[in-house]
């Protein structure tokens, strides 16, 4: 009886070790829980039962006074009459940091290459690198002789003297809008893009040419995000404390890796950014927030990229306009991208049954993260 009583003491003592260790599993799991899911779901009821962030604009509202002291950054490097006396129909701005010049060049020779874009596909295109000055004040000063010397060969360089940071993005797309609206007005749309992105040329001037030819406005087009919550991890890259924004969800807005607004959008935008506060370093939200401020909302394009990086395949070069990630491919991709036989593929009824399948196979995995949706496979 003893024995069995000692027996019985030692079971609940490891039950209860066992009880402790699993519910201490259990609470690590809820909190990444409630990282990832519970806020999300917070976030997507905040978006759709308010369904408005006008509030938004009134807390991060500034005086213009105050805005253009705190935006009143010189231009090392400028070229006011990139557009002057041409009709442009797209102004695209690169984001770019100072130490990549080979991105830079890559980009030169293949989808930004404005003499190639004018020759073969018969438009005009202003492709310009916007950045700020190296991080690092030791080597800054050796980084912009080189920059001088590249703009002094290619002539698509826009720098300002802020420092190129990831905090500091939000400065580099007011860099954006306020060239725009200084230098290139007339511009029928405007893109922004990120320098490890590679861009389908052939297909986006297409697209943008019929639009033009509509005379469409209030246009902004990209990978929509709706309802994203703000990062509340510390140790994340997109972490934004309540202090800066308070709120459990972002206004709509697109994927900072590329999207395009018309010439008005642009002209609206940047008026909209003299009104605000500037201090949320996230880009994309900020232009989500400036876009709410003057009523235009984002649409989505399912062949505009996100994060990911799209299938090789020319099935899927047929429709591209952008895919995210290229650095050391994108030489390769523009290659395969832009032969002629890739259109090939999608000819016939023959041929878009075979794209079809093709594709609802490379994007329509669970396991794969791609960088269009599954529903691109069949539209």
């Amino acid at each position: 009886m003893f024995i069995h009583f000692r027996m019985f003491r030692k079971w609940k003592y490891v039950h209860l070790i066992t009880t402790c260790f699993v519910l201490s599993i259990v609470m690590v799991c809820l909190e990444q829980l409630d990282n990832n899911v519970v806020s999300h779901m917070k976030s997507y009821s905040y978006r759709y039962l308010v369904n408005s962030y006008n509030f938004i604009n009134e807390s991060l509202g500034i005086g213009r006074k105050e805005a253009s002291s705190r935006n009143n950054y010189q231009y090392l490097i400028n070229h006011k009459d990139k557009c002057e006396n041409q009709h442009i129909l797209l102004l695209l701005f690169v984001k770019t940091s100072p130490e990549n010049m080979e991105r830079r060049q890559s980009i030169r020779s293949t989808w930004g290459n404005e003499t190639y874009i004018h020759t073969e596909l018969g438009a005009s295109v202003r492709v310009i690198f916007v950045l700020g000055m190296h991080r690092n004040p030791l080597v800054r000063g050796v980084f912009q002789e080189q920059l001088w010397r590249e703009d002094q060969r290619h002539g698509d360089l826009v720098q300002q003297d802020f420092m190129d940071s990831f905090y500091n993005l939000t400065l580099k797309l007011l860099q954006q809008f306020h060239w725009a609206h200084a230098y290139c007005s007339h511009a029928s749309f405007v893109m922004s893009a990120d320098d490890d992105i590679f861009v389908h040329m052939p297909n986006l001037v297409q697209y943008l040419q019929e639009l033009e030819q509509r005379g469409m406005q209030d246009f902004w087009v990209g990978r929509v995000h709706r309802g994203a919550p703000p990062i509340r991890r510390k140790e994340s890259k997109y972490y934004v404390p309540y202090t800066m924004y308070q709120w459990p969800s972002y206004p709509d807005y697109t994927a900072g890796a590329g999207y395009v607004v018309s010439g008005d959008v642009a002209a609206k935008i940047y008026m909209a950014s003299m009104t605000l506060n500037t201090t949320l370093y996230i880009d994309d939200v900020f232009m989500g927030i400036c876009a709410n401020k003057v009523g235009v909302s984002p649409q989505e394009h399912i062949y505009f990229s996100g994060e990911g990086k799209a299938p090789y395949h020319p099935c899927i070069y047929n429709k591209m306009m952008t895919s995210h990630g290229h650095v050391k491919d994108i030489h390769y991709l523009w290659k395969q991208a832009t032969n002629p036989k890739a259109k090939n593929f999608s000819s016939g009824l023959m041929g878009k049954l075979y794209c079809t399948a093709v594709k609802a196979f490379l994007l329509c995995r669970p396991y794969y993260l791609n960088t269009y949706p599954c529903k691109a496979a069949f539209l």
